[in-house]
């Protein structure tokens, strides 16, 4: 992985679209991939996930989960710290 985040998403998925503000709000950069008609795109998200629902997000090494699980992150004021961790390594 290039980027230090990465997200594979779909275009309209409603909870995609929420993760992308948040991590926008931060100021990262993040690799968003695609897998709407890629099929062998979403066999990897699932395979590496363990997971077939969208968004599937990674930062550094650690698999946060979806939306839900980024949003509680950052409830529990822990997101900045792991975005930290890999914007120093």
């Amino acid at each position: 992985m290039s980027a230090s985040i990465t997200m594979y998403s779909t275009r309209f998925c409603p909870f995609c679209s929420q993760a992308r503000f948040l991590l926008d709000s931060k100021s990262v950069e993040y690799a968003d991939i695609g897998v709407d008609a890629r099929p062998e795109l979403r066999r990897e998200m699932t395979e590496k996930s363990g997971r077939r629902t969208v968004p599937q997000i990674w930062i550094g090494e650690h698999h946060v989960g979806g939306y839900d699980d980024l949003a509680r992150l950052e409830q529990l004021g822990q997101l900045d710290e792991l975005l930290k961790e890999v914007a120093s390594a």
